[in-house]
């Protein structure tokens, strides 16, 4: 058995220090109904941090009902009315509850006038009502405003880590995607040239290794947050790419003025876009051209392979994703082998 739900602290408590006007303005001859009367208000007022909402307008209406059975004969009983005032900022919001407390000024003003009760009881009623009751709306609109920020924060928080989990999915689609794809295409070329010229075999092969250590620091990298090691590195890798897979690379590459954010947007679309080349377009000729054109920077990737409209995977959809969050725009044509633009604000 608890007399307080495990939210609440020890100050709820405290407050009963108001029941002591009740106690101590009662009269030697009114012992027993003082006594019945402090009982019935100590099981009201811890029944009322059990309940919730609008269901605490009846723990309200039980004050009441104490108030005016001991208003007459005990003018301590004042106090019922200001606990049933602490109640409407529990329930509402500041605009909404102040309205219920006036209205409760309202009622407790006709009630002491109904039961003919002295001026001091007037007074006592409506002065601490209206600021105990102002101070606790007050209080506990700061508590659900706390509370809010609170579950912002972590909202916040949940949203930052989902977040970063799909960038480092994405990030490593990338890598990995474009990385395998090179060493399965050198060591298939190790393997048809083993035979006839052993010494390029073999320099093949130190490329899968050098290509293998490289694939496993920008994993640690892309895992740590730092994308890329720049766009002209990304070229460089895309060029030893295409060549060879035995496609053609035309490149003409301006350098414009770009963040690190940019850069590594435009480094992680040439690298997907060339993935996608090397593995699906059967192509032969790879044009590249980045360039700024107005308060634009655009990429462009081309191949002259089978294009076509292909379903978005999820490295397209990745590079859409990075594009558009730097407020730029990704286009597809498939018509005419395949043509990738990218433009972002710079």
């Amino acid at each position: 058995m608890r007399l307080l739900p495990k939210s609440e602290d020890w100050t709820a408590y405290l407050w009963l220090v108001y029941l002591l006007f009740f106690l101590l303005a009662g009269k030697n001859s009114q012992i027993p109904a003082t006594a019945a009367g402090t009982a019935a208000a100590l099981g009201i007022y811890f029944w009322s941090y059990w309940i919730r909402d609008a269901r605490l307008l009846w723990i309200a209406g039980a004050w009441f009902v104490l108030g005016m059975m001991f208003v007459r004969v005990n003018p301590g009983a004042s106090v019922f009315f200001v606990y049933a005032a602490c109640l409407y900022g529990r329930i509402w919001e500041p605009p909404m509850a102040f309205r219920y407390l006036a209205g409760h000024l309202v009622l407790v003003c006709l009630i002491c006038w109904a039961l003919g009760s002295e001026v001091g009881v007037w007074i006592s009623a409506m002065v601490f009502s209206a600021l105990i009751g102002s101070v606790v709306i007050q209080y506990a609109q700061r508590e659900r405003l706390s509370g809010r920020l609170v579950a912002a924060h972590a909202q916040s928080e949940h949203l930052a880590k989902v977040a970063e989990r799909e960038r480092i999915a994405r990030d490593l689609h990338d890598l990995l995607g474009h990385t395998l794809s090179l060493i399965v295409l050198k060591s298939e070329l190790a393997s048809r040239l083993s035979a006839t010229q052993p010494e390029r075999a073999a320099d093949e092969i130190r490329d899968v290794e050098r290509i293998s250590r490289e694939a496993l620091a920008q994993v640690r990298a892309a895992v740590r947050g730092y994308r890329s090691a720049g766009f002209a590195s990304e070229l460089h890798q895309a060029r030893e790419a295409l060549e060879t897979a035995g496609i053609a690379v035309e490149a003409e590459v301006e350098q414009p003025q770009l963040s690190a954010m940019q850069e590594s947007v435009f480094a992680m679309a040439l690298r997907e876009a060339v993935t996608n080349i090397v593995r699906h377009a059967h192509a032969t000729i790879c044009r590249l051209s980045l360039r700024q054109n107005g308060r634009f920077c655009e990429l462009e990737i081309a191949d002259n392979g089978r294009g076509g409209a292909l379903e978005e995977g999820s490295g397209l959809s990745g590079m859409r994703e990075r594009v558009e969050a730097l407020g730029g725009m990704l286009e597809r044509d498939g018509s005419n082998g395949t043509l990738l633009r990218i433009r972002v604000p710079v």
